[in-house]
């Protein structure tokens, strides 16, 4: 099971990452724009993704880790459940949305090993 420490480590290992509140929660950012945020729950990670088809995919897919609210409808947007993901998947979520937010060459950086994760 994941935790917000946990999340909050893996999370603050992708280049240029820092954390501040987001409606009054944990929230991580890449270059000023956020790329994950702990839910009000305080056991969900609330994430972007690249596509609605993409988020329906993954809570019909899943529903045991990924799911959505009515707030989150029509956004490309999914919530994943702490207690079903373990670190492993956790770090491949947080590194995704990453890759989403971040600028183009800070992503080219990345997998060139110019800034290695960690």
């Amino acid at each position: 099971m994941v935790t917000e420490d946990d999340v909050r480590r893996i999370a603050l290992t992708l280049p240029e990452t820092t954390e501040k509140t987001m409606y009054g929660t944990p929230a991580f950012y890449v270059r000023g724009k956020w790329f994950a945020r702990i839910g009000e729950e305080g056991d969900v990670l609330v994430l972007p993704l690249g596509t609605e088809e993409e988020k329906a995919g993954l809570v019909a897919s899943e529903p045991a880790k990924f799911f959505t609210t009515p707030h989150y409808d029509c956004h490309a947007i999914v919530l994943a459940r702490f207690g079903a993901v373990d670190a492993g998947e956790m770090g491949e979520l947080l590194t995704e949305a990453w890759r989403l937010r971040a600028p183009r060459r800070l992503v080219a950086d990345l997998d060139a090993g110019r800034h290695p994760i960690g």
